[in-house]
């Protein structure tokens, strides 16, 4: 087989203010054709397999975040939409990578492409675990979930622990790693759906409730009753607000990320901040990228509390998606939508 000389990309044409435009003029991507570099020493050319879906994208393309605010460059328009990405090598120039082999790449929306090997990480073979949790799980989203519990909300075995928007990627290891491995006296989930509430219940939650039900308030307050020294969020908006009022003094909250709100030109704001003050509440952001310098001691260790049962990676804790290169915009949408439980994944057909 010829080895490809093009590529098809995703390019970003306008920057959305709400929901992302899947088509007419003012459409945020376009489906474009673009030739491959040849291949110069030390980098490989690679084909996209699997394609991480991520909320924190939608970030990356907001018109209304000054540049300088951002954790990482935004994407310019012009340029394929940015994305981690499990890619196979077809061919190879580096040393120490062989044809055929797999790698995570932050390769972008792009059926194929050529980069220098230093941007390359090999996967690792486990018995009975798919390579695309090396997107989720054992990747960055399992270091996001381990980095935000444990160092930034510093949880114990004192502590009762909510998180939000559980049946997530993110939000599902945080359970599993409050319960399983820090210990935590309870963890309650919070998620969109009853299936998904009993699925995060699996995984260890002592209760799980769904936010779409009736009375949802209710069961919240009864559920923290005595209120909680830890809020793990993942959702921002109204359920960041309600839940400052469920915290116990001196009680921190990891901000790892808005779902609620990335989509909305106008966002919900906070109406109870009187909380944070009269309560000595701790809230603090953090991004995983500050992590990185442990990236392989956090790796080896959820590797190891997953060959150990405390972390359950499997077909459940995955949405693993088969779409045609045309559809992966409309698979990324599926995030905003709730239409994931664990990781989303796009598998190019």
């Amino acid at each position: 087989m010829s080895l490809p000389t093009t590529t098809r990309q995703w390019i970003l044409k306008q920057k959305p203010t709400d929901l992302p435009v899947l088509s007419g003029p003012s459409q945020t991507f376009a489906l474009e054709t673009h030739p491959l570099p040849s291949l110069k020493p030390n980098q490989a050319l690679l084909k996209t397999l699997y394609i991480s879906n991520d909320p924190a994208q939608r970030g990356w393309i907001d018109p209304n975040i000054d540049p300088a605010r951002l954790y990482a460059p935004p994407v310019p328009v012009g340029s394929p939409m940015r994305a981690r990405a499990i890619c196979e090598i077809l061919q190879s120039t580096a040393e120490g990578f062989a044809k055929g082999e797999k790698v995570i790449a932050s390769c972008g929306w792009t059926e194929y492409s050529v980069l220098d090997a230093s941007a390359l990480r090999k996967t690792q073979d486990i018995e009975g675990v798919a390579v695309t949790h090396y997107l989720g799980a054992l990747g960055l989203t399992g270091l996001t979930a381990l980095y935000g519990i444990r160092d930034i909300a510093r949880a114990g075995k004192e502590d009762a622990v909510v998180v939000s928007g559980a049946a997530g990627a993110t939000g599902s290891m945080v359970v599993q790693i409050a319960k399983h491995i820090l210990g935590c006296r309870k963890v309650v989930g919070i998620a969109g759906g009853a299936k998904k509430c009993r699925w995060v219940e699996s995984l260890g939650a002592d209760t799980c409730l769904d936010y779409k039900a009736d009375g949802f308030k209710d069961e919240l307050i009864k559920a923290t009753d005595g209120y909680v020294e830890v809020y793990f969020d993942n959702v921002g908006g109204e359920m960041l607000d309600l839940m400052l009022t469920r915290m116990k003094r001196h009680g921190r909250i990891a901000a790892c990320g808005e779902v609620a709100e990335y989509n909305k030109s106008e966002n919900h704001g906070i109406k109870n901040w009187f909380e944070v003050i009269s309560n000595r509440l701790e809230i603090k952001g953090f991004i995983v990228f500050d992590f990185l310098p442990k990236i392989k001691e956090a790796t080896a260790e959820l590797v190891q509390a997953t060959k150990e049962g405390k972390i359950k990676v499997n077909a459940e804790s995955e949405t693993v998606v088969e779409t045609g290169f045309e559809g992966v915009v409309e698979t990324w949408m599926m995030l905003f939508e709730g239409g994931n439980q664990g990781k989303s994944i796009t598998k190019l057909v």
